[in-house]
This record gives structure tokens, sequence and C-alpha cells, in this order.
């Protein structure tokens, strides 16, 4: 009879205890609820920035890739052009040409564009079967230098001048100059948008902060009051907008990827066209490659903590505001009343 009541009583004792277990592994509710209308709208607003910003990104990728290959071809090479006149024979001031220009040093090989190959030239604007003979078309000698030891121009444009008064030498720094300021200017232009579309982020951020700590500002200023710091309440509100802009991003990032590469699908499919020519000619072909993709990467991570930053020092602003107000007697009767 004894023993069914010691353990009746061993039972008692251990379901305080017991409950108590149960209380501290108990998780605690978020302050925010993990997903609202305000919480799916801020996504979409995310996810269309990232988008944008990796668009830009890979456009400003595309764009320097291109000139800088253009700049490439353009500095490996110059021109002399020798204009018809009476009296010249036009073969041999070509071959005279290139004679005199090979003998400078940094200069690698010389080719005459024969009669076919100007006609060709000149087929997109006179049309085709053009005899190059019945009109006074100037003829090019094009040089292949060194890029790394270039020869003389000013002294090579002065030799072939005195021997060969019809010729004239073209060593393309102009169009090289053009490039590079183009270059660095479409770099300012994408900075610049990059710079605008990440603003626009932080401003809707702010204000979907603010609304959400407006639409919970009774419970934060519960926990406020029963002691919870400043650092856990923007710790939260940072879990949540966190979760949200990393949601955003990706998304954004993965729709930029797959217009990248089936923007270079298409164009590998109708390669030789006249359209994907002119299109590949302006801006090189569709395609980011790993440095971009490594980029598109980077700018959702940077999205992801720019907007948790914000989050966080909204709250941390949005908290200060609270407590100054609770120590102005006079405000704090104020709003009470």
């Amino acid at each position: 009879m004894i023993e069914p009541a010691s353990k009746n009583r061993a039972q008692s004792a251990a379901q305080p205890q017991q409950k108590r277990a149960e209380m501290r592994v108990r998780p605690t509710a978020p302050i925010l609820p993990p997903s609202n209308i305000q919480g799916n709208a801020l996504t979409v607003v995310i996810a269309i920035m990232a988008f944008l910003a990796c668009l830009t990104l890979g456009g400003v990728s595309m764009v320097r890739s291109t000139a800088a290959s253009w700049e490439s071809q353009i500095s490996r090479e110059i021109t002399i052009q020798i204009k018809p006149d009476d009296g010249l024979d036009m073969e041999k001031a070509l071959t005279q040409a290139r004679d005199i220009a090979m003998t400078f040093v940094g200069t690698k090989s010389g080719q005459i564009v024969d009669e076919a190959a100007t006609a060709r030239l000149l087929e997109p604007w006179l049309g085709s079967g053009l005899d190059i003979k019945e009109l006074p078309v100037p003829r090019l000698v094009i040089i292949t230098i060194d890029e790394t030891n270039p020869p003389d121009f000013d002294a090579m444009r002065s030799l072939l001048k005195e021997s060969i008064p019809q010729a004239s030498l073209d060593d393309h720094r102009t169009w090289v100059d053009r490039l590079v300021s183009m270059a660095h200017t479409t770099v300012m232009l994408g900075t610049g948008v990059l710079l605008l579309v990440f603003i626009a982020m932080v401003l809707t951020v702010v204000f979907a902060t603010r609304g959400a700590l407006s639409g919970n500002r009774h419970i934060v200023e519960v926990l406020h009051f029963v002691g919870a710091e400043s650092s856990f309440v923007a710790t939260e509100f940072q879990k949540h907008f966190l979760k949200i802009s990393l949601k955003g991003s990706a998304i954004g990032s993965a729709l930029a990827a797959l217009f990248f590469l089936a923007a270079g699908f298409l164009q590998s499919r109708t390669i030789a066209t006249p359209q994907t020519d002119q299109a590949t000619a302006l801006f090189g072909t569709f395609s980011v490659g790993a440095l971009g993709y490594l980029g598109i990467f980077a700018t959702m991570i940077v999205i992801a903590l720019l907007t948790t930053l914000t989050a966080r020092l909204t709250v941390m602003r949005t908290i200060y505001e609270i407590d100054t107000l609770r120590s102005d007697p006079t405000r704090s009767d104020g709003i009470a009343n």
C-alpha cells in the first residue's frame, strides 16, 4: 500500500519539472508574420529591382567587351589609302606603299586589297556587278602592326607622302579614342542606373519597414517596455526582411540570367542573318560569360545585404523616436490625450 502512494508523489513532483522543460523549449512566435500582402508586394518590387540591376550590369559588361574587341582589332592594323590620279600606275603605287611601310620597325605584314575585295566593300552602296576600273575609287593597303611596339606613324606618313603624293596613312587613332570614350560613357551610364535602382530599392525598403513597424507598433512598444533591447527587435525585423530580400533578389537575378541565356541561344540559332549580324556588330554576342554570371550573383547578395541593413537602421531609428517621445512628458501627454 505504501509503494503506490510513493509512486504518485514522485509522479506529481516530476510533472512541474516536465512542464518547466516544455516551457523552456517552446519556440517563440515571430514579431512579424512570415507571409502577408505587404511582404509579397515587397518581394515583387525587390525582384524587379534585382532584374533591372542585373540587366544593366550584363549590358554594360557586353558593351565593354565589344568595345575592347573593336579597339583591339583596330589597333592591330593601319590603312594606307591611295587616290587615283592621271598618269598614276595604281598597282605599282600599291606595291611601293606596302614596301615602304614594311621597312619600319613594328610592322608585321602588308596586304593589298584587290579590285574584287574593293568592289565587295562598295557593294552595299553601289550594288553588285561593279566594275572598279570605271570609277575613281581609292585603293587600300592594310598593314598589320605590333600593338606592343608600334611603328613611328609620323615618319611613315611623311615618307609615304614624299614617295607617293596620292597616299595617305590612317592609324585609326580617332576611332580608338572614340571607342574608349564610348566605353567610359557606357560604364558611367550603367553605374548611374545601378545607383538609381539601389536608391529606389532603399527608399522602398524604408517605407515598407516603417509600414511594418506602424502595424506592429504596439507589439514593439510592449517588448521594449518589458525590457527587450533595441538590438533584439531590430534583429527580428532584420531576419524578416532578409528572407524577403533573398527571395526577391534570387528571383530577379535568375530571370536576368535566363534572359541572357535565352538571348544567346536565339542569337546562335539565327546566326548569319542580316538582323543578327547587325546586332552582333553593335552589341557583340549576348553572352556575359562566367564573370558576368558571377557579377549577377554578387548583385543578388549586395541587394539582400543592402535591404537587410536598411531595415535594421530604420528599426533602430524608429525605436529611438519612440524612446524620445516617451522621455518627453509634454509630447507623451499630448499623444495620450
